[in-house]
């Protein structure tokens, strides 16, 4: 077990320094707070703990000299990680590597509300020395709600050479996504995203926010629904959920991006319909994950094929569709 002792909540004034002006607000915050890693500055941004002269900023946002911030510093929850012996479905394991199916409605990392439970649990029981790697190994991560492959790392040096390889975008991830509204060809989606200006729990596509591509595919249309097969380029959080919803395209369950509901359809048979609204989860699906192993240097890829509540309702659109 891993246990941190929280440190007292406090809250900080300051103003921007005129040698300062002009530069990113994590940069200057980085500058006038030496304690605190630029990451986890930038982390209080965008978790809209950082105040610039009254309003919530980006960290890309320039500052001017004499420019108020106020930072609120929260209280960390006493972090406990523990193992528990919790099914994991794995696909593969050798020394270096374990790569799993994560089920939708698991959370991959504990966090406020979910200390037990999670992924990271699982793992530290299946493969205890996972205690000495930062994150328990865990390389990315997928939503909750979003199911299919996601690949753990058993050392830090593997851990290590694993996020190189996301950042040089040499690790193939591929999703199924099934999207309401019919989409007639592929295509592919180049638009930045980051932290939405109110709704902080939330992304979506910002002129300032981290470039992000998407590619996508039709692997079959239906009535009012599409299933896609979707390419990530880059990994920026909830990408292809912000993407989707940016062309009109939503996924299909989503409750944060509009894609719940069944709608009206003219034809559409009661039994697809009650699916539909019943679906309360976004459907999409880490289908394939590629990469070279780190140690020997060999190709590898795995499938998943999608959990049974997607298959299901995959099934029942597509028997509609043939109606």
């Amino acid at each position: 077990m891993r246990t941190t002792t929280p440190e007292p909540a406090s809250e900080i004034r300051l103003t921007v320094p005129q040698t300062l002006h002009g530069k990113r607000l994590d940069a200057a915050l980085a500058a006038l707070l030496p304690d605190h890693s630029r990451s986890r500055l930038q982390r209080l941004v965008r978790d809209g703990h950082v105040r610039l002269d009254d309003r919530v900023p980006e960290c890309s946002d320039k500052v001017a000299a004499g420019a108020r911030i106020e930072m609120e510093l929260p209280e960390p929850a006493e972090l406990s990680w523990k193992a528990q012996p919790i099914p994991l479905e794995v696909i593969h394991e050798d020394g270096a590597l374990l790569v799993i199916n994560k089920p939708p409605g698991m959370v991959v990392h504990p966090g406020a509300g979910n200390a037990e439970g999670t992924l990271l649990n699982a793992v530290m029981h299946h493969a205890p020395s996972l205690e000495t790697v930062p994150r328990a190994g865990i390389v990315h991560r997928l939503d909750k709600d979003t199911s299919g492959l996601l690949v753990v790392a058993k050392t830090d040096a593997v851990r290590l050479r694993l996020v190189r390889e996301l950042q040089a975008r040499r690790i193939k991830r591929e999703y199924l996504a099934l999207v309401r509204g019919v989409v007639r060809i592929g295509g592919s989606v180049t638009a930045p995203i980051g932290r939405h200006p109110v709704h902080r729990t939330r992304m979506s596509v910002q002129p300032r926010g981290k470039e992000a591509t998407s590619h996508y595919s039709v692997k079959a249309a239906y009535r009012s629904h599409t299933l896609l097969r979707v390419r990530l380029e880059s990994g920026r959080t909830h990408q292809i959920r912000v993407h989707m919803v940016h062309i009109g395209h939503p996924v299909m369950g989503d409750p944060v991006y509009g894609g719940h509901g069944a709608g009206a359809v003219k034809g559409q048979g009661a039994r697809v319909t009650e699916l539909l609204r019943g679906f309360r989860r976004q459907a999409l699906h880490a289908e394939r994950l590629g990469l070279s192993h780190p140690e020997t240097g060999e190709p590898m890829e795995w499938t998943a094929p999608m959990p049974a509540d997607m298959r299901a309702l995959v099934e029942a659109l597509a028997e509609d569709a043939r109606s």
